[in-house]
């Protein structure tokens, strides 16, 4: 399977800042779209959610800002399976641009299926786990995510 790319834009003038570069919170806007569509590739799409009453909620999220990007550059989001369980789904974002090879930012992200009339945890249903199980399967080949379990400190 090549990258799942789940989110393409062009960078907004209002999403950047005074060095003319995305703005460091429209990085996680960015990152948060490209949640959103692979919420519909596993079956957690607008109907499903209203008929099920669960969702996703980020627990976590890392963000890595390894490039400037500017007005105007169209980005696209791929998106990685981790790992996931009944309930959580780890995923890493990356963001990339045409013409350049390296990644622009990573975003490691830590999710949890959600019953809102809790709001309290609740399990994948079972289209959702097969729909798991069959992208990660499908992006076994693809290179290990480098920006994932990283701790910030200073040493």
């Amino acid at each position: 399977m090549p990258a799942l790319i789940t989110y393409r834009t062009q960078v907004r003038e209002e999403w950047v800042d005074y060095n003319g570069h995305l703005r460091d919170a429209f990085y996680l806007l960015i990152f948060s779209y490209g949640t959103d569509a692979l919420m519909e590739r596993i079956g957690l799409d607008a109907d499903h959610r209203e008929q099920s009453g669960n969702s996703l909620f980020t627990l976590e999220a890392h963000i890595n800002y390894l490039h400037e990007v500017k007005l105007g550059t169209e980005v696209w989001v791929q998106t990685q399976i981790i790992a996931f369980d009944r309930k959580r789904l780890h995923v890493y974002h990356s963001l990339h641009r045409s013409g350049f090879d390296e990644v622009l930012a990573a975003s490691e992200q830590l999710l949890l299926h959600v019953d809102l009339a809790g709001p309290r945890s609740a399990p994948f249903s079972e289209q959702s786990i097969g729909l798991l199980q069959g992208l990660a399967q499908g992006q076994q080949d693809l290179p290990a995510a480098v920006y994932v379990q990283r701790v910030i400190g200073i040493t």
